[in-house]
């Protein structure tokens, strides 16, 4: 009888994550992710997102991610960000001031989102691009895996 238990709690474990994802609502627009080859990533290398925005009327917040492992060498990164709307440096962190990594870990890999925009508005629907590229001083950053985008619907206004 013991199997049976088993069975009974695993199909209610079963429903019950069903049921999580299905009261889910994603706002999620745009979600890609690029890998950066050899987890090498080279000062000449932009890395380009193209998508599309069908309603104007919402205001989106846009997110750039990177993942990384420990071979990175710093604690802080400079991204050049250009896109449809503005061109733009920004500095993040991705350790604290003790070493101790910020994003979160998955099999290995550190994931940090940075918020590029909280309420950015497309004056138009149709196709527009984010493009990223490290501004740090060494030709070839070591530690980068990937390099992505997310652009979420805040709603309507």
């Amino acid at each position: 009888m013991k199997t049976t238990r088993s069975y009974r709690w695993l199909a209610i474990g079963l429903l019950a994550l069903a049921l999580s994802f299905s009261s889910c609502h994603s706002d999620i627009v745009y979600s890609r992710f690029s890998p950066i080859s050899s987890g090498e990533w080279h000062a000449d290398s932009v890395v380009r997102f193209d998508y599309r925005i069908d309603d104007a009327a919402t205001d989106y917040r846009v997110l750039v991610y990177v993942r990384h492992t420990e071979r990175y060498p710093y604690q802080n990164m400079w991204l050049f960000l250009g896109d449809s709307l503005r061109r733009d440096t920004i500095e993040f962190y991705l350790a604290d001031d003790r070493g101790q990594w910020l994003g979160e870990t998955h099999h290995g890999f550190i994931e940090m989102p940075v918020l590029l925009d909280e309420n950015r508005h497309y004056a138009d629907t149709g196709a527009y691009y984010i493009e990223v590229q490290h501004a740090m001083r060494d030709t070839l950053l070591r530690g980068i895996t990937d390099v992505g985008v997310e652009i979420i619907s805040n709603g309507k206004e």
